[in-house]
């Protein structure tokens, strides 16, 4: 008899997502079981109960989600349950905290394709700012375009201090070269829009952090690409469907929050399919979302 596919889902938060809820569930998994409020020294006893429950076949239908909204603790928690597994006691785990990984997987996939398909270049060597660095979406955004080889710059919108300090734990942590820069007035904003060529809006929901003035300013500036869904858009001109269109008044081509989230829904769809599918045990996280978004875009 097959046994039933159950996903375990370990998070630090008081609650786990219902959206990740219903995307396991679309995926195929037949079982969900969360366990809320975990913290690290918790996750490796736990995978071992997950594991030693079952034969080589059974582990085959089981797998590990980790959530919550820490992307540090993501990857630490996944590490530790990864070294908890041994051959033949392995399954497989996937780190998508606040679906971040995902959402900057896309987003970054998205500026990849239009970068390809409009300018005939990549992500290396563009200079790429971010507003909203302090957040999940926007600090992975940061580790996976400096991992490209762009040179990716956070965007300090109280403290510049704060910024840098965020700069030097990612750079040390994950082996990048981000670097702070001043956005606390309009005119240092103006300053790091007028150098860019790539600017990635991650800012809290409903904030307008750039003006349509401002990008028509830009003259180096080929795209903003904007996850926030909640009016108004971060970016002024980019509106929530654009997916490489040219925002009024500037050329500057612009990538909506919906167009970035039908790519990430896309993405995390198919990274629980391939855990839940796999023969072998596999790893998830951030790089490979970037990856899976990649292969998506552009098919």
């Amino acid at each position: 008899m097959k046994k039933v596919s159950i996903l375990h889902v370990f998070t630090a938060a008081k609650n786990a997502s219902p959206f990740d809820v219903n995307m396991a569930f679309d995926a195929g998994f037949d079982k969900m079981m969360p366990y809320t409020n975990l913290t690290l020294d918790e996750v490796a006893a736990l995978t071992q109960d997950a594991i030693f429950s079952r034969s080589a076949s059974g582990l085959k239908r089981e797998a590990i989600f980790i959530g919550g909204r820490d992307i540090d603790l993501a990857i630490d928690m996944l590490d530790a349950a990864k070294k908890a597994t041994f051959v033949p006691f392995q399954i497989s785990i996937f780190a998508d905290p606040s679906g971040a990984f995902t959402t900057a997987a896309a987003m970054l996939a998205k500026v990849d394709f239009h970068l390809n398909r409009n300018f005939k270049t990549s992500l290396k060597d563009k200079k790429i700012a971010i507003f909203g660095a302090a957040g999940p979406v926007g600090g992975c955004a940061a580790i996976i375009a400096a991992k490209q080889g762009a040179q990716v710059q956070f965007v300090a919108h109280r403290s510049l201090e704060a910024a840098r300090i965020k700069a030097a734990n990612y750079n040390q942590r994950y082996g990048t070269h981000i670097a702070a820069v001043d956005g606390t007035t309009e005119a240092a904003k103006q300053a790091v829009l007028d150098a860019a060529d790539i600017v990635l809006c991650a800012a809290a929901a409903g904030v307008r952090v750039i003006s349509a003035e401002q990008i028509a300013q830009a003259k180096r500036l080929k795209i903003i690409a904007d996850v926030n869904a909640v009016p108004p858009s971060g970016a002024e001109g980019v509106a929530v469907m654009m997916d490489g269109i040219e925002i009024a008044g500037a050329h500057v081509l612009g990538i909506g929050a919906l167009a970035i989230g039908n790519l990430k829904y896309a993405t995390q769809h198919q990274l629980l399919k391939q855990i839940l599918t796999t023969e072998n045990p596999c790893y998830l996280e951030f790089m490979a979302a970037f990856e899976t978004a990649r292969h998506l875009a552009s098919s």
